[in-house]
């Protein structure tokens, strides 16, 4: 195998632009205008959006552009619509892979000024419509103290110190701005379904912020860096122009009039729609938690009247859950009551019921069983529904297995790969529930010793609680017991919510003191994280390869990454090998495992063959 060229991260080469810029801007307005309606058919059309940025030839017309994806005869015919009439007013040989002078080029801000003054020209400028998209268009600077003002500010000062890692996470992000913002970032106005955080889109859509990775990271653009940087100015005194600095709404408003926004954001297309719906489902993420009155608890008053709703998105205390402002709950995995023995399942909700636990079932991309901390919150009046609290989950949580699904799981490899899953979840007290430990397993496909080693290895060498149990009922008494205990453990304690993304987000301290852990992660995030089939890195994809390997566990894969992060990189070790004795025993002396033991020769040699046998494996 030739020696390759070392990897070489990050964008090797800029985008082209797009070659069809005024379908382009067609587009963009039809999705704006339908999003002010509230029109589904505002997906769509981003959806056209995307396909156009990613074909490279110029179109004549808007018949050509059916081969794309998403383009339909509708949305064709208002594009030829708008290209006749277009034709009609600038002529039959006007150019249409260019924009007109008259507009700017989408995304150029002017870097001398904050706002381009609004000089008005000699005779005509002064009766033209507003509409006749006559006007130059200003730059776009949000408003003081707004959104995003405040996500601009923390970005810019987070990459003025030293040693900075250039970017940001949703959450950190969120907690940091809110000190510079107004409103909320977390808990939309009363009569809004908007907050703080849905101007990140407007940002990203002007080319001044950047979404990348997953999860999520917040980066300034060369030209977001310039315009904080002059914000940052006016924010300690020097004045450069800030008159003409417009809020969100104003600036939106001149786009829907002058031809729509000069950026469309590609990295994210319904992505930012969701982030607005989760806002909407989930209000609370993380904040700065500031212990308050508990009748000042969900915007009421001690006398029982709404507070300013200013006041309410100022709140400090959205991050936390204080004592007697929310219940313990426990969750079912939806799969444990459906499918499979329908009467083995019911009965284990009837049990549950009939100890009057408080349960409830739903999805769950890890575990079977877990508990969250729900907050309370009373109905508001006029409203059908009662608002949704926000949701901790509490460090523990169940995998349940029948002795026969323990068997078939083994066999296929599901077993190890459970394992390593709840390890990775975030939480910190995973356990196996195991049912029918016993002579239940003397029919099964494996012997039953080998079930018992498994059950033992789970427990000693993987660190997990394994608590046996002999039927159903036993399983909902163990529930039963352990929601109760959960409820006793936290009643007098101030739940503060984390994220995963974040390095030390503590809890390690209470965890050696054997008090509980009161910093716990939101169930948004914790099930979103789990996604079993969510998009991998290729470290993430080289793990599960080498954990298929028969004898190569978690702890011996982890070492195996540490030392050659891709596959590429192990390709690269073995050539530059002497001889195949060497290649054989590269991964032996690599140790693994709290106990520091080598890897060792035989699966060193396995690893080898698999990825550089080039027939089959014998």
């Amino acid at each position: 195998m030739p020696a390759s060229e070392p990897v070489r991260l990050g964008r090797k080469r800029a985008l082209p632009s797009c070659p069809n810029p005024l379908f382009l801007k067609w587009l963009t307005e039809l999705r704006d205008e339908a999003k002010e309606k509230g029109l589904k058919i505002q997906y769509t059309y981003q959806k056209a959006i995307s396909s156009l940025n990613k074909y490279p030839l110029p179109l004549q017309n808007a018949k050509e552009a059916k081969i794309l994806q998403n383009f339909g005869d509708g949305i064709c015919k208002i594009l030829d619509e708008k290209l006749q009439r277009y034709y009609r007013e600038n002529g039959s040989n006007a150019p249409i892979h260019s924009l007109p002078e008259v507009a700017p080029p989408p995304g150029r801000l002017d870097n001398n000024n904050l706002a381009p003054s609004r000089k008005k020209n000699a005779a005509g400028d002064q009766g033209k419509d507003k509409r006749g998209g006559g006007r130059k268009k200003r730059e776009y600077v949000p408003q003081k103290r707004s959104g995003g003002y405040a996500v601009l500010l923390t970005l810019y000062r987070q990459s003025q110190i030293p040693g900075s890692k250039g970017y940001m996470f949703k959450m950190e992000l969120q907690t940091e701005a809110q000190l510079l913002c107004d409103k909320s970032f977390t808990a939309p106005d009363l009569g809004s379904k908007y907050t703080a955080w849905s101007s990140v889109s407007t940002l990203i859509q002007k080319n001044l912020l950047v979404k990348t990775h997953n999860p999520a990271r917040y980066s300034l653009t060369e030209e977001g860096l310039a315009l904080a940087e002059r914000l940052e100015s006016a924010e300690e005194g020097t004045k450069e122009g800030l008159e003409g600095g417009r809020s969100e709404g104003e600036e939106e408003e001149e786009e829907e009039e002058e031809g729509g926004p000069g950026v469309v954001d590609l990295t994210a297309s319904d992505d930012d729609e969701e982030e607005k719906e989760d806002d909407r489902i989930h209000p609370a993420e993380k904040q700065t938690c500031v212990v308050q009155p508990r009748s000042e608890i969900n915007g009421m008053s001690s006398s029982g009247k709404p507070q300013n709703s200013e006041a309410a998105s100022r709140k400090p205390s959205g991050g936390c859950l204080l004592p007697g402002s929310y219940e313990i709950l426990l969750c079912v995995d939806f799969i444990e009551t459906t499918g499979g023995s329908h009467h083995r399942k019911q009965e284990l909700v009837k049990e549950l019921q009939r100890n009057g636990v408080n349960f409830d079932v739903r999805k769950l991309n890890v575990g079977d069983f877990l508990w969250v901390a729900r907050e309370k919150l009373a109905p508001v009046p006029g409203q059908l529904r009662a608002p949704s609290g926000r949701e901790l989950v509490l460090d523990y949580v169940i995998e349940r297995k029948r002795m026969d699904d323990l068997c078939g799981s083994i066999i296929d490899g599901r077993f190890r790969e459970q394992k390593f899953r709840l390890k990775r979840c975030g939480l910190r007290r995973p356990v196996y529930l195991v049912e029918e430990c016993g002579t239940a397993a003397s029919h099964l496909s494996l012997p039953e010793t080998t079930l018992q080693q498994a059950i033992v290895n789970t427990q000693v060498v993987d660190g997990f609680f394994v608590k046996r149990v002999q039927d159903v009922r036993e399983s909902a008494a163990y529930l039963t017991v352990m929601t109760r205990y959960l409820t006793k453990l936290y009643q007098n304690r101030t739940l503060i919510c984390r994220s995963r993304e974040l390095e030390g987000d503590g809890g390690s301290d209470e965890e050696e003191r054997g008090t509980p852990s009161c910093s716990l992660i939101s169930f948004a995030e914790f099930n979103h994280g789990a996604v079993k089939n969510k998009c991998q890195t290729v470290r993430e994809v080289f793990a599960r390869q080498l954990m298929q390997i028969s004898g190569l566990s978690g702890d011996k894969a982890a070492a195996i990454l540490e030392q050659y992060s891709t596959p590429h990189s192990l390709l690269t070790a073995y050539e530059k090998c002497a001889s195949e004795a060497e290649k054989e025993k590269l991964l032996s002396s690599i140790r693994y495992g709290k106990l520091k033991r080598n890897l060792g020769p035989a699966l060193s040699r396995t690893v080898y063959q698999l990825y550089c046998s080039r027939g089959a494996l014998s």
